[in-house]
């Protein structure tokens, strides 16, 4: 790469500009999130029933949080994130300790930390547990 090549998401990172390995893009993030996020709905449905809707919104959210911390940690990447070719992973390379993988779920649940962003793309929450969503395809 030149010095004339243009900034792109990733590039202080050391991640190509496009194909596998570089900086997942914000729609394909905000999809991955969508489809996790139906199906925590679609279950705690089936835990709560009617009551999903007046009273059972923590049952959605906590179960939103499981498939995060589980998925996350034992893959890289939650059923979304999966459907869509994303993973997380450690900005030093490699996959995200459990430690970044919880930290990460914290922060990203208190929702400010995913809609402040850096220069590479990462959300606030990506910053501080060193982690990245990168694309696998």
């Amino acid at each position: 790469m030149t010095s004339s090549s243009p900034d792109y998401y990733g590039r202080r990172l050391g991640l190509p500009q496009s194909g596998p390995g570089s900086m997942a893009t914000v729609g394909r993030r905000l999809a991955a999130v969508l489809v996790d996020w139906a199906l925590a709905y679609g279950m705690a449905y089936l835990l709560v029933g009617d009551r999903l809707l007046r009273t059972g919104q923590f049952a959605a959210l906590s179960l939103l949080a499981v498939m995060y911390l589980v998925g996350l940690g034992i893959s890289g990447s939650t059923l979304g994130m999966a459907a869509l070719g994303l993973r997380v992973g450690s900005d030093q390379g490699g996959k995200a300790s459990l430690y970044a993988v919880g930290m990460r779920t914290v922060l990203l649940f208190l929702f400010i930390p995913a809609v402040i962003w850096d220069a590479d793309g990462r959300g606030l929450h990506d910053r501080v547990a060193r982690t990245m969503i990168v694309t696998t395809r």
